[in-house]
């Protein structure tokens, strides 16, 4: 039997409604796979190379997307993704794709540009799940959004933070 997992979404949201959306993504087990914070600053290595070139490519697969701010730690990233399945003008209405699509996008290409990187083909990157916050305001925006480029400065303090040796 599998061990019961709780859901964290929202119950009855509709995730692929207009809206932005913070989200977290941990590496599996938070192994620091993505390079060190030095100074305050996070310094990518080639992983993180690589997951921030997926992160900028997912406009070019979805097209109700808008990416904001995007932070990549040494264990996990923290992002804000804009929906809006709007049309403009005379262009069709973009395909509607919710959030966990979008999500399972990031972390498929990134795994597997990853795997095929350091010959780990089939080993998991990402933990199975994320988390997400609806941002409602203009104020909670600010918040996350400060947040987000403030990361590296607050490392220590992170849930997340391991001591790494430099």
């Amino acid at each position: 039997m599998l061990p019961y997992r709780k859901n964290i979404r929202l119950q009855g949201y509709d995730y692929s409604n207009d809206g932005l959306y913070f989200i977290t993504i941990c590496v599996n087990d938070r192994k620091p796979m993505f390079g060190i914070v030095k100074e305050w600053e996070m310094n990518l290595n080639d992983n993180g190379k690589i997951v921030l070139d997926c992160w900028y490519d997912l406009p070019n697969h979805y097209d109700n997307i808008v990416l904001h701010d995007f932070c990549i730690m040494p264990n996990h990233i923290h992002g804000i993704i804009q929906l809006s399945n709007e049309r403009a003008g005379l262009k069709p209405a973009p395909t509607t794709h919710p959030l966990s699509e979008i999500v399972r996008a990031l972390k498929t290409f990134s795994s597997r540009k990853i795997n095929e990187k350091n010959g780990t083909q089939g080993c998991p990157l990402w933990q199975r799940n994320y988390y997400e916050h609806i941002i409602r305001s203009d104020s909670m925006y600010t918040t996350i959004s400060d947040y987000i480029k403030e990361n590296p400065k607050r490392w220590i303090y992170d849930q997340f933070y391991f001591k790494e040796n430099t």
